[in-house]
């Protein structure tokens, strides 16, 4: 197998198979929470693929330059965590000097990213599953796509149920955990792909 086909190969396997969402199940706070309008989701995913990106690729520096030769695997945790807020608060800054109208786009979201699950779990991942710099930057990428289609789909659904007669019992959060739910079933039919 060559080298394009293991990379599309483990694209598919990040985005449909092992989604974050609807099979690994990190990431469920903002899944549920900014997943209203779709401008917002998406807007949402961007910013989460770039951080996750960025992520993997300085939490795989941290373990690899720093807590592996000085024997300190045992603060990865706290490492990660730290390098993904510093690198959140960073990323911030930066928006807010050079692209104000991003900035406030973004709003409250690029803060929440700081406490998403799946950053960090995208960064175990890396370690757990023991990939290089180029597979653990590209698990981050193909990771957050995942996010990003998952919280756009589920906020297209929710765009749609506000015009839909819903009983009401189920109006709200209640319909919204089913769709969510029948999302997750149906995005187990890509198990066997890849």
């Amino acid at each position: 197998m060559n080298g394009i086909t293991r990379i599309l190969l483990f694209m598919v396997s990040c985005v449909l198979t092992h989604n974050f969402i609807f099979s690994r199940f990190l990431g469920c706070c903002p899944f549920l929470g900014v997943s209203r309008k779709v401008e917002t989701a998406a807007s949402m995913g961007v910013a989460v693929t770039f951080v996750m990106a960025l992520a993997s690729l300085f939490t795989w520096l941290v373990n690899h330059l720093i807590l592996i030769p000085f024997d300190l695997e045992y603060l990865q945790t706290i490492s990660f965590i730290l390098v993904i807020a510093a690198l959140v608060q960073f990323v911030e800054m930066f928006l807010k000097k050079s692209s104000p109208s991003l900035y406030s786009a973004l709003g409250i979201y690029l803060p929440l990213i700081t406490t998403n699950c799946a950053v960090l779990g995208v960064a175990v991942l890396n370690v757990n599953e023991n990939y290089n710099l180029g597979y653990s930057v590209l698990n981050g990428v193909f990771g957050a796509l995942g996010f990003m289609l998952a919280i756009v789909l589920m906020a297209g659904v929710r765009e749609r149920l506000e015009t839909s007669k819903i009983p009401e019992p189920l109006k709200g959060f209640p319909i919204t955990l089913i769709c969510a739910s029948l999302m997750a079933i149906a995005f187990m039919g890509f198990a066997g792909l890849a």
